[in-house]
């Protein structure tokens, strides 16, 4: 008697389907379970001290399951900075495309994101500062923070050439984008340091008052000034 083998129908290729799609999701999750464990540990022992042991804890998963996704250390370690490369990214870029058209908008836009809690937390400064101080002797590290750092800088750059150009402003795009982008990066130090005298706030107030000062045309310190139409005059 000859045996049937029975085929699989479009329900069980569906079931398939759904549970490659879970499994896919499930390793995701436990990706970034790893990686905000990784940031965690790197903001509380710094780069030195945090171990893949450390990572697993904190993130409540076993040991295991950390060198099944990653490997070793410096493959977790190169994936957590691409992570926060990536999610700073999206951020001032959305930041900037909700922004419109205005340079001014734009640029006010950019630098408040600087200060959104989502990047802009003890944690995710006290990370970054981990990754700074490792960059110089680690060309991987270079290679993600020197992408993020060419396209944010060269938008600085155009954004204050568009400003230069609108209200007639002495001074050359680039240096003063590289001041900009300088002024950003102390405040985030300043933060990450701590201390009674500084606040996401007060950094804030004190960009906005920077921009004022580089800006004035364009800027208060409480905001974008108001675009003033020159008056129409009738044509003889």
């Amino acid at each position: 008697m000859l045996k049937t083998v029975d085929r699989p129908t479009a329900a069980t290729s569906k079931e398939t389907d759904g549970e490659r799609k879970g499994r896919k999701a499930s390793k995701e999750t436990r990706r970034l379970q790893l990686i905000d464990a990784t940031i965690d540990s790197l903001a509380r022992r710094g780069y030195s001290d945090t171990t893949m042991a450390d990572v697993a804890d904190g993130a409540g998963l076993s040991r295991g399951i950390v060198n099944f996704h990653f490997e070793s250390k410096e493959k977790l370690l190169v994936a957590t900075l691409q992570h926060m490369a990536d999610e700073y990214a999206v951020h001032w870029r959305g930041a900037l495309a909700r922004a419109g058209d205005d340079p001014a908008r734009r640029l006010w836009a950019v630098v408040a994101a600087d200060f959104d809690r989502a990047v802009c937390s003890k944690r995710k400064l006290a990370a970054w500062c981990a990754f700074w101080g490792e960059a110089k002797s680690r060309p991987t590290y270079q290679a993600l923070c020197g992408a993020r750092d060419a396209a944010y800088q060269a938008t600085m750059v155009d954004l204050c050439a568009a400003l230069a150009t609108d209200g007639d402003y002495p001074f050359q795009p680039v240096s003063t984008a590289l001041a900009l982008s300088a002024m950003l990066e102390g405040m985030w130090l300043r933060l990450m340091l701590g201390g009674d005298d500084i606040s996401r706030e007060k950094a804030f107030e004190a960009a906005a008052e920077h921009l004022a000062t580089v800006f004035p045309k364009h800027f208060a310190p409480t905001g974008v000034r108001p675009r003033t139409v020159p008056p129409v005059r009738d044509q003889a």
